[in-house]
């Protein structure tokens, strides 16, 4: 804290708007008071939470850098490639399928699936 104090102006709004940029968990939870994680005890387990965050994210229309920092925390938390697509599948009926179909491309990177080669190729998967 006390080195961004002596960033001048442009330093400063250039780093926090970076780490914004980021989802820097730790500068978003210490500088605007809003943690990421759960917030104290849950009768969910870790995946179950995360998976659910990551379907508001997609029901909410969050832009493309939240949506794979969402689903990285959802691997992170043990969820497979396949659960995180099956929820896109089991939300789709609520929030609509141009949410879903949005989404689909940032939560396939974040997958580390390339969705734009398996367009242009039809034998890519």
């Amino acid at each position: 804290m006390a080195e961004r104090r002596f960033m001048s102006d442009t330093v400063r709004f250039q780093e926090t708007l970076r780490r914004l940029a980021m989802v820097d968990e730790a500068f978003v939870g210490g500088q605007a008071g809003l943690g990421l994680g759960p917030a104290g005890t849950l009768a969910l387990d870790a995946k179950t939470a995360s998976l659910l965050q990551l379907a508001v994210s997609v029901a909410i229309g969050s832009p493309g850098v939240c949506l794979e920092w969402s689903t990285g925390r959802a691997l992170a938390a043990g969820a497979t490639d396949d659960e995180i697509a099956d929820v896109l599948l089991a939300i789709a009926p609520v929030v609509g399928l141009a949410r879903v179909v949005c989404a689909a491309p940032d939560v396939a990177t974040a997958l580390g699936y390339d969705i734009v080669a398996a367009l242009e190729e039809p034998n890519v998967r």
